[in-house]
């Protein structure tokens, strides 16, 4: 008999007012007009809600070569990789099923799951429809052309607005909880 959890796949990004999460070439230095000393717009409250984070491999590697640590404390990290690699520590390198992944993580005691992009790894998860809930802030630019944060080709899906929030730098973040 398999126990339901109340885990659940969390999506907490940013994005353009045009609905991009970098530029074509993967730039994300847009996200600094928002900066401000001692404001992170929840990200800290946030992960102490999660102990999984879901990665795809363009993401992985565009951590790496900012040249800092993974962001995510204790947690377990799952990089999506089509070239399977050892795991080290904490972290795993994941080739298989990302749906068999994210149902069996979601059956395990746990904190919530953490879908931290990119663009190809959220799109197949809203295709398999496993997005739970969805923080998403809202930068003031338009970029014009870029990376998509929602790309063509899955369901339909009704959201209940959990939240909206506005900051002095001009952030609007809203959440959204799947029906």
């Amino acid at each position: 008999m398999i126990m339901e959890n109340n885990r659940k796949l969390l999506l907490f990004i940013a994005m353009s007012l045009d609905g991009f999460i970098a530029k074509k070439d993967g730039d994300i230095s847009f996200l600094s007009q928002v900066e401000k000393e001692g404001e992170d717009y929840g990200y800290s409250t946030f992960l102490k809600s999660v102990d999984t984070i879901i990665l795809g491999r363009k993401t992985y590697d565009k951590i790496l070569s900012m040249g800092i640590e993974l962001p995510y404390g204790s947690s377990v990290v799952y990089v999506l990789t089509r070239s399977p690699k050892p795991n080290s520590g904490r972290l795993h390198f994941y080739s298989g099923d990302l749906s068999d992944l994210i149902l069996n993580l979601k059956c395990k005691e746990g904190k919530h799951i953490y879908c931290d992009g990119g663009s190809e790894t959220i799109h197949q998860l809203l295709v398999d429809d496993l997005i739970d809930e969805m923080v998403i802030s809202i930068i003031p630019v338009m970029l014009g052309e870029g990376i998509p944060l929602f790309k063509e080709g899955f369901q339909q899906n009704k959201l209940r607005l959990e939240g909206a929030e506005s900051f002095e730098k001009g952030l609007v973040q809203l959440h959204y909880i799947r029906e």
